[in-house]
């Protein structure tokens, strides 16, 4: 399977400490991957750097995408590309109904479908204005349900960011499948080992490094073999195992 992405020996400095430190990983085209680790590794640093958030850049490496090099590439850039990623705050759009935040991109997964798959019924939300009417975890959701409906090339789902964490079980299922049967990929970011078993691949972050790829399920075995209330890497033997 070829490969989508691809980060390769990337490192970020932060205040003079390594948050992300001589990283690999891969993902292949229309592959749901999981990237499982506690408070402090770094994920969602690592999804800032693929995204290109802000002023998050790569202090060393290079982060490939469908073989083309996007270190230097905007956010806005790389969202052409495919990229796309679900908002810690997600966006209000006054004078903008849901059925048109949904309807921005042609897709042939229609409005109803999305909201439906996000736990939200159409007829309730399709008329109303994306604005500070709605609740957080109401925008949450919605933004969850735009992402769908632009069926992107990579998903990036940060689980305590994007609102992926309040849906349940079966709802995060079917949001997956969903970007899979689209033909997308996915970086699931989850402390959850329980999520991650629904991805084709795992990854294990420790201290801002991978630690081990493989199965889910022997990834969140690893992952439970000791889980830590907080990442604390200089302390700790585990990121060198």
């Amino acid at each position: 399977m070829a490969k989508l992405l691809e980060v390769n020996n990337l490192t970020y400095l932060a205040g003079g400490r390594k948050i992300i430190d001589d990283l690999c990983l891969s993902i292949n085209t229309g592959e749901v991957h999981a990237l499982i680790g506690t408070n402090g590794t770094g994920k969602s640093t690592l999804a800032c750097l693929i995204m290109g958030c802000g002023s998050c850049r790569a202090t060393e490496g290079e982060i490939l995408f469908a073989g083309h090099r996007i270190n230097d590439l905007e956010i806005h850039e790389r969202a052409t590309q495919g990229i796309t990623m679900a908002w810690q705050e997600p966006a209000r759009f006054e004078g903008l109904s849901v059925r048109e935040y949904l309807s921005l991109k042609p897709s042939e997964v229609t409005a109803d479908t999305c909201l439906t798959m996000v736990g939200l019924e159409p007829r309730t939300y399709l008329d109303r204005q994306v604005d500070k009417a709605l609740s957080g975890g109401e925008r949450k959701r919605i933004e969850l349900a735009s992402i769908l409906a632009i069926s992107p090339q990579l998903a990036l789902l940060d689980e305590p960011d994007s609102g992926i964490d309040m849906l349940s079980t079966s709802e995060i299922i079917k949001v997956i499948e969903s970007l899979r049967a689209s033909g997308a990929a996915v970086l699931l970011i989850t402390h959850r080992d329980e999520i991650a078993r629904i991805a084709d691949r795992a990854s294990l972050l420790c201290g801002g490094r991978i630690i081990c790829t493989g199965p889910p399920e022997t990834v969140a075995d690893r992952y439970r073999e000791r889980r830590c209330a907080v990442c604390n890497s200089w302390e700790c033997d585990y990121a060198g195992d």
